[in-house]
């Protein structure tokens, strides 16, 4: 089984998705955070993030590894652990222009696609193309959706911003990204045709865990 979860930032991706990878007993793969790494190993050898050619010249280079254990995913670059560090600004503020490239799209998708055929019973995959392009005959797609300012307010609580202008840095930088990440060229953040449109603005991480979980049960009778 096949389930894919894709969205913009902020509208609980990865913490619905590893939790319904947990209740089913399917592997989850975040592939965000692959793309953060590259995007992070990119930074610490000196690469310019804003030049697609040297990005494209040096996506061969880092050896990226996913874990996809729900209770305890990794995410390592050459063997060292960065799970941390790719979360920090400089990597947030790179990641979608090294996302947008072609290159750098190629190669992450068969790490993907790699993974989920080595996943024993099946995957739950999130991103922003993994209905579109990455698992086009995946059993069910979702697309996660919130307001842009319900998403800045969730990012903020995470990052434990208090401060209204902090709030509002944060929103400005998702609809950057959205922004950014729905016109790329290259597979844009885009619901797929077949997808379920949920929005969770009003929802508790719960709730739609729970939604999704009867979509995957609707799917299963028929």
């Amino acid at each position: 089984m096949i389930i894919v979860l894709d969205g913009p930032a902020g509208t609980g991706k990865s913490t619905v998705s590893r939790e319904i990878a947990s209740r089913l007993g399917l592997s989850f793969l975040d592939t965000g955070a692959m793309y953060r790494a590259m995007t992070y190993w990119l930074l610490q050898n000196g690469v310019d993030v804003n030049d697609p050619d040297a990005v494209a010249l040096a996506s061969s280079k880092p050896v990226i590894l996913s874990g996809t254990d729900a209770g305890g995913p990794t995410i390592t670059v050459d063997g060292v652990d960065v799970s941390g560090p790719i979360r920090g600004t400089e990597v947030t503020g790179a990641v979608s222009a090294v996302s947008a490239v072609p290159e750098v799209r190629t190669r992450l998708v068969e790490l993907q696609r790699g993974s989920a055929e080595a996943a024993p019973r099946g995957i739950v995959a999130e991103g922003r193309d993994m209905g579109t392009v990455v698992f086009p005959a995946a059993d069910l797609k979702v697309f996660l959706t919130a307001s842009a300012s319900i998403r800045a307010v969730r990012r903020a609580a995470q990052l434990g911003v208090t401060d209204p202008a902090g709030t509002a840095a944060i929103l400005a930088d998702i609809e950057r990204r959205d922004a950014f990440d729905s016109g790329r060229a290259t597979s844009p953040l885009a619901k797929a045709e077949d997808a379920v449109e949920v929005d969770t603005s009003t929802m508790t991480p719960d709730e739609v865990i729970a939604h999704i979980l009867g979509l995957v049960r609707e799917r299963a009778r028929a």
